[in-house]
């Protein structure tokens, strides 16, 4: 009855979508005036979030049954939307005709036939990321898309994957399950404090949200003693955050400041409405260098924060959210034709000149790999230019290219504490011929 009603509610109040150009000189003025529900923000800026519009401001009320946001939003370069096709797809995602109305599930997704899903979530140590690939390769199973997080001690990949004979999904359920204990027993290892979780699906998912669950469900905002001495992440490099209560009106006031970087709206919204915490109130500025964030929530059940342990849990979630995504290192670019074993043979490469990929996309269009590594000295030192030399004349000058030099990559570093994660120690090259994967089975 209450979905009935729902739908009822949302065929006699529509949403309003309005697209301004003129009244703001740098910046596309998007209004947003719907019924409300809890999760409602999360959908719309995952909406902007995922066409790469950086957000320079929003105010955002949804007190009562309904829910009024106004963002300003650019290019990447900093420039108004004219696109045509987008402003078109910003109007049907978020005004009548939009599929939005939970943000439990993936806005506009569907089952996918084309790929499988394959999320892994475990403990970080050096050469996981090389062993993982390498499964892969030998299971003949072609990645196509993956992206990877790293931070406090914590791994989560999000990989989708094809049968390297057929160019589709993996449909055997026997080889499936075979594929899922193997990876499992490699993300195990021999610590078996944090416990390694592989998860086989056809399901579509939105992989940032996915991901944020994957690293929160893994408790990664809890940080061990030795967490706060980082050399890499001081405590005054994290970002400022405070919860306090306003009696008066039985909100909790979350404030944080912290440096802008694209996506921190989503993944602070995201983190919030995952912990079940309802946004009724926000106003958002980051058209400096640093970015002010300040929301009004109470918990699903009406009530502010109620303890201190709480609000320390938070802030603390909070913090791992925004911590999640900076890059730490030096940012390398690879360009070539995809074939089944490229990432396993590049982060070989990287494994051998002991450089550890603190993060990782991989993306495949028209039969190009176009992946994003971000990576460090294995010791935690800046990486060292004639390394990146000597991997781009192994790997292709034109393959891999180089984004900032890398004796920037020092200055350029703000990431978690983790500084070995998905790379490598030692110069082994014994998983080449699998011997990992035997005496793992």
């Amino acid at each position: 009855m209450d979905d009935e009603y729902e739908k009822l509610f949302r065929r006699l109040n529509p949403p309003r979508v309005v697209i301004d150009n003129e009244s703001c000189k740098n910046a596309t003025v998007i209004r947003v005036d719907s019924a409300n529900k809890h999760g409602i923000l999360l959908d719309v800026v995952q909406i902007l979030t995922d066409l790469d519009l950086i957000i320079t401001k929003a105010y955002i009320s949804s007190d009562g049954g309904w829910f009024m946001d106004v963002f300003n939003v650019t290019d990447q370069d900093g420039n108004k939307i004219t696109d045509e096709p987008i402003l078109d797809y910003i109007q049907k995602s978020l005004g009548p005709e939009s599929c939005f109305t939970s943000s439990m599930g993936s806005v506009g997704f569907k089952p996918s036939v084309d790929h499988t899903v394959i999320e892994l979530t475990g403990s970080d140590r050096p050469g996981l990321l090389s062993e993982v690939c390498a499964v892969l390769t030998h299971l003949k199973c072609n990645v196509v898309s993956a992206e990877v997080w790293t931070h406090n001690t914590r791994a989560a990949a999000v990989m989708q994957v094809t049968e390297e004979e057929t160019g589709s999904a993996i449909s055997d359920t026997e080889r499936l399950a075979g594929i899922k204990e193997l990876l499992r027993n490699v993300l195990s290892g021999s610590n078996r404090s944090r416990g390694a979780k592989t998860v086989v699906s056809h399901e579509a998912i939105h992989t940032d949200r996915r991901l944020h669950q994957m690293m929160f469900a893994a408790r990664d905002y809890e940080r061990s003693g030795g967490d706060s001495v980082d050399g890499c992440l001081g405590e005054k490099q994290r970002p400022d955050v405070s919860v306090v209560n306003w009696y008066d009106k039985d909100y909790s006031v979350v404030t944080i400041r912290s440096k802008d970087r694209p996506k921190l709206l989503f993944d602070t919204v995201c983190t919030l409405t995952d912990m079940e915490y309802v946004v009724f109130h926000a106003n958002i500025d980051a058209e400096g260098p640093e970015a002010y964030q300040e929301y009004y929530i109470r918990h699903v059940d009406g009530s502010p924060v109620k303890s201190d342990a709480e609000r320390q849990r938070v802030i603390q979630c909070l913090e791992a959210a925004i911590e999640r995504r900076v890059s730490e290192g030096l940012k390398l670019e690879l360009c070539t034709t995809d074939r089944v074993g490229l990432l396993s043979d590049v982060t070989r490469i990287f494994r051998e000149n002991s450089l550890t990929v603190t993060r990782a996309e991989v993306t495949t269009r028209g039969g190009k790999a176009l992946n994003t590594f971000y990576v460090r000295e294995a010791s935690g030192c800046p990486v060292d230019a004639k390394t990146i030399d000597a991997i781009r004349q192994v790997i292709g000058q034109t393959i891999l290219k180089v984004k900032g030099r890398p004796d920037d990559s020092k200055q350029a570093s703000q990431e978690s504490p983790t500084r070995f994660l998905f790379g490598g120690l030692f110069k082994s090259r014994s998983f080449v011929n699998f011997g990992l994967v035997r005496s793992y089975s």
